[in-house]
């Protein structure tokens, strides 16, 4: 499987911008662009919060199907230790945010901070981002990315990245 990296060098201390005549996302001078707009033209309101201990059966139902668009399958012990992790307070662990749409989880993202051998400070892995198929369209899986942003901004990190499938078109898409 042959993976293209989606590096983003730096995060605007401004409002994110998205450029929708590109629709993907990108950088001008050392921002990122993500328009505000792009979200309040969707079909939904799309709000995101971070994971909570009660959204285990949304989360794993989210999760599943994520993984079943990679043709992957996780054990048991696989998925517990990912919730925890979710929900730990380890500096080391995973974060998640859920995309909510009246009241209903429809996406979800995982991240982490890390170390980086060129850089001081951490940098943000974006690991899994995944959109529900009847909200596809809607602007759930740029909210999720921003709120990556913003979590990155609150946490002090000035890069955030991610890789995704070269054939996965709906993906790069959106970046």
């Amino acid at each position: 499987m042959r993976t293209n990296s989606h590096c983003v060098p730096k995060i605007a201390l401004g409002k994110p911008q998205f450029d929708l005549r590109r629709a993907s996302l990108g950088w001008q001078g050392q921002g990122v662009l993500i328009e505000e707009s792009a979200l309040t033209k969707a079909k939904m309101s799309v709000e995101t919060r971070q994971l909570v201990a009660s959204d285990e059966a949304v989360w794993r139902q989210l999760w599943t199907a994520y993984l079943t668009f990679y043709g992957a399958t996780m054990p048991e012990d696989v998925y517990q230790t990912t919730f925890a992790r979710l929900l730990g307070d380890d500096p080391r662990d995973f974060s998640c945010q859920l995309a909510i749409v009246n009241d209903e989880p429809v996406g979800l993202v995982h991240y982490l901070f890390h170390r980086h051998g060129w850089k001081v400070e951490d940098v943000c892995y974006l690991q899994d981002l995944y959109t529900a198929p009847e909200a596809r369209g809607s602007g759930v899986g740029r909210r999720l990315i921003t709120a990556v942003y913003d979590a990155a901004k609150a946490h002090g990190t000035t890069s955030v990245y991610w890789l995704t499938q070269e054939g996965n078109t709906t993906a790069r898409a959106l970046y």
